[in-house]
């Protein structure tokens, strides 16, 4: 809305001092002839903003102009800025107005304050694109108009018509009554039933989305906490899953588990190592995750598994067979 960017652009150049429309333009996320019809319209209402010629010239506002926004102390502050610093908005399509609100809260705190708490978060960080082993932790990209037209339609209750691609299945449109928005390590989901059965949507497979006039038949209230979690354990123990027993170096504990489905046991072996049930989605992917470990995990049960990763391996050493 064009009123929510007029503010956004005042409480730029309040913040940073003099800006080019270049970069008012890339902040906004508009273009530079938008950005000068929006100054144009705040000088028409009274904002004492004005231009500055020349190659370090730009636009900035009279020393002291301040809008009045109260009622924050610094740690509520700070605790918005943390929070702010995440990437779940992004899962939502909310990155922009996530960036608009976090310039108003800074806004809000008195002068004595502001570099305070701006400080402060810059010594928290929440969520790294990569962890310590680099590898990168990438977030799902979910246009904007999709996922604005799914969060219509879960606040307003509506029913929502949505044309999915499941895995390994042509797309297909589907009625569905929305319950809430869920994200988990920068994944987003649509939790919803179809014709009263639960149903969980991942957003970035969403490839179209269609808000109707029609109420969804859904309870007034929900906890999606439990609703979550129902749907987390019906997803582990569903579909073409396997258990495997597994012996694992203490070391290497976190890789097997961040792979796995569930763990179900979980014991220490004599010699240190930990022996431990887990599920995964199918054999594949069991196979696959015992075999990124190499030597730091072995598979006891079930045989099946053991015979392929022997397999595998006794391949990979026929391949690399050295020659006299």
């Amino acid at each position: 809305m064009r009123a929510d960017r007029l503010v956004s652009l005042v409480l730029l150049l309040r913040q940073r001092g003099r800006l080019s429309a270049t970069t008012l333009a890339r902040e906004l996320e508009v273009s530079t002839r938008t950005v000068l019809r929006d100054i144009e319209a705040l000088s028409a209402a009274g904002v004492p903003v004005y231009a500055e010629r020349g190659r370090h010239g730009g636009f900035a506002l009279l020393p002291g102009f301040r809008t009045e926004l109260t009622g924050l102390n610094p740690d509520e502050a700070l605790a918005l800025l943390v929070a702010g610093s995440r990437r779940g908005a992004q899962a939502f399509g909310l990155g922009s107005a996530l960036a608009s609100a976090m310039l108003k809260v800074v806004d809000a705190l008195p002068e004595s304050h502001r570099d305070t708490a701006k400080g402060v978060a810059e010594r928290l960080l929440i969520d790294p694109e990569t962890d310590l082993l680099s590898r990168r932790l990438v977030a799902e990209e979910v246009p904007d108009p999709i996922a604005a037209e799914v969060r219509r339609a879960v606040f307003a209750g509506h029913k929502l018509r949505i044309h999915y691609a499941a895995v390994e299945q042509t797309p297909k449109w589907r009625t569905v009554d929305p319950i809430g928005l869920v994200t988990v390590r920068d994944q987003g989901y649509l939790l919803a039933t179809r014709s009263g059965a639960n149903r969980t949507y991942r957003l970035s497979r969403i490839l179209a989305a269609k808000e109707l006039a029609e109420p969804a038949q859904r309870p007034e209230r929900v906890d999606l906490d439990r609703a979550w979690q129902e749907r987390s354990t019906q997803f582990r123990t569903g579909g073409d899953q396997v258990t495997a027993l597994v012996r694992v170096d203490p070391a290497r504990r976190e890789d097997l588990v961040g792979t796995a489905l569930a763990v179900l046991a979980e014991d220490a072996d004599a010699d240190g190592w930990l022996r431990l049930e887990v599920t995964f989605q199918d054999s594949r992917h069991a196979e696959w995750a015992l075999w990124q470990l190499a030597t730091n995990a072995e598979a006891l049960a079930p045989q099946w598994l053991r015979t392929a990763l022997h397999n595998r391996a006794a391949g990979v050493a026929a391949r690399y067979e050295v020659t006299s």
